[in-house]
């Protein structure tokens, strides 16, 4: 449990420390060093679809590993060949996926070739960096799986972001062309795959021979069925996220430079969320063991605790956001204002996801799993609807709204289920004071007038929002785990005194 915990904490300060990073990338270094949002737009489809075509060829590996390798796990005997079935169906999946996508090239330059003809030119690229991202996606597991985690989270949020805003400065300084920035934002992407093998190797653990026994230990027909359900699962998540960027590309005027707006404006909103996602690594543990003793109080309290937790610390972002949205902007090129509403929209959408709390990780953890399935594809074909009937009228505005109320409509149904096969939900009159508490901290806000230096009124609006927030919710005692780590907190810097 303490390496668990000690992981927790790294992996938690180095998301924090790439999410800066990527920050900078995002707002100032992407935007100013390309000076074209058609090539800053490129970027983002690329890193977008590359998962998509991964996952494809993955085939359900990536975390069918998690459920079976401790059935293989035996050093001595190099984990039965774990390792060597993890990557050769996925590889050979890739073969196949690959084929279908050069034979698609005809019908994609169709339907992407007028608004984004820079993707179409960049094509092949998608390839080798789909590999390597497929790579690292089936090592990333196999790591984690021995307990390993926070080399793959350094590799991915911090080294990686690092790469690429040295492969921006020297496309800015000169010493290389957009096409050669391309390739090397291609490497920047594909260097975690690469350093995860030497890791393994470090660790001596990458064993890629195959077991005698490797078909024995698990019946197969196991595996094949949790690994289809694994697959349309975790194909159904990475489409949601890549459908919106394809079509903005296909649909708008602006093509790629659109995505390079709406995409900015996505990733802005993320930061809301890195919180929650470190804390879910470490709860999904929890929830699977309470479901095994059948505790459900103890889940049912779980789940509402880390509601009020998620909101509390979410509300506190978003207000930080979008209270600075115009100074934010102002860092930027002035056509990236257009993602603007893609803040406030995706904003709302992440609140809502924090305030219903565990119930995706419920669901996938229970003997219900198939359910959650069913609303992953439900929310892919949301998805593209609301896209397609939004987009055309109101661009970039309409896609971000349109995956607003999907993630709203979908997140009430999880809530559903949970209530209905489990009997709690997360929501309390601590739910409406938080936003109740958080209303009041934005009139504050809007309130204050604009300061004349950027940075002023960024320091000035943020410390007047987090008093506020903070004071009121300490003192309204809405949160008793917030209360309860203050005063830890106090305690120990009055020892250290």
């Amino acid at each position: 449990m303490d390496v668990i915990r000690k992981q927790s904490y790294l992996n938690t300060l180095i998301s924090t420390v790439g999410m800066v990073v990527g920050y900078l990338n995002t707002v100032l270094v992407l935007p100013h060093f390309l000076n074209d949002p058609d090539k800053v737009g490129l970027t983002r489809f690329l890193i977008s679809v590359a998962p998509v075509f991964a996952q494809f060829a993955a085939l359900g590996f990536t975390n069918t590993s998690a459920r079976f390798f401790p059935y293989f796990r035996d050093r001595d005997k190099q984990h039965n060949g774990f390792l060597f079935l993890m990557l050769v169906i996925p590889l050979a999946g890739f073969v196949v996926v690959t084929a279908l996508f050069l034979l698609l090239k005809p019908a994609v330059i169709d339907y992407f070739g007028k608004n984004s003809p820079l993707a179409v030119e960049y094509y092949y690229y998608i390839i080798p960096l789909s590999f390597f991202t497929l790579l690292f996606l089936l090592l990333d597991a196999y790591l984690r799986a021995l307990y390993k985690s926070v080399v793959q989270t350094f590799l991915q949020d911090f080294l990686v972001r690092m790469l690429t805003m040295v492969t921006a400065a020297l496309y800015l300084f000169g010493w290389v062309d957009f096409q050669w920035f391309v390739i090397l934002f291609i490497a920047a992407n594909s260097s975690s795959a690469l350093i995860c093998i030497v890791y393994l190797l470090w660790l001596r653990q990458f064993f890629v021979r195959p077991g005698r026994n490797m078909f024995q230990i698990v019946p197969i027909k196991e595996v094949v069925q949790y690994g289809f359900y694994s697959f349309l699962g975790g194909i159904s998540s990475t489409v949601i996220t890549f459908t919106d960027s394809a079509m903005i590309m296909a649909m708008s005027p602006r093509g790629l430079a659109d995505v390079a707006f709406y995409t900015t404006g996505y990733f802005i909103t993320s930061a809301i969320l890195v919180p929650y996602r470190s804390m879910n690594k470490v709860l999904t543990a929890q929830v699977a063991d309470l479901f095994k003793l059948g505790d459900f109080p103890a889940l049912g309290h779980l789940y509402k605790r880390m509601t009020r937790v998620n909101l509390v610390i979410g509300l506190l972002l978003f207000l930080g956001i979008w209270c600075n949205v115009d100074n934010i902007f102002s860092f930027m090129p002035p056509e990236y204002s257009a993602g603007r509403y893609v803040i406030l929209f995706m904003g709302i959408a992440r609140i809502f996801e924090l305030g219903t709390g565990l119930n995706a990780m419920i669901l996938i953890t229970s003997h219900r799993y198939r359910y959650d399935l069913i609303l992953n594809i439900l929310m892919v074909a949301l998805v593209i609807t609301t896209n397609y009937l939004l987009i055309p009228p109101f661009g970039i505005n309409g896609a971000a709204f349109a995956s607003m109320l999907v993630f709203v409509a979908v997140n009430m149904l999880r809530v559903a289920f949970v209530a209905f096969f489990f009997k709690m939900q997360p929501f309390g009159w601590d739910s409406l004071a938080l936003l109740a508490i958080a209303a009041v901290a934005f009139v504050a806000s809007w309130l204050l007038p604009r300061l004349p230096h950027v940075l002023l009124d960024i320091a000035v609006r943020s410390a007047l929002i987090t008093g506020i927030y903070a004071g009121l919710v300490l003192m309204s005692k809405v949160s008793p785990e917030v209360n309860e780590g203050m005063k830890k907190t106090v305690a120990k810097l009055n020892m250290n005194l």
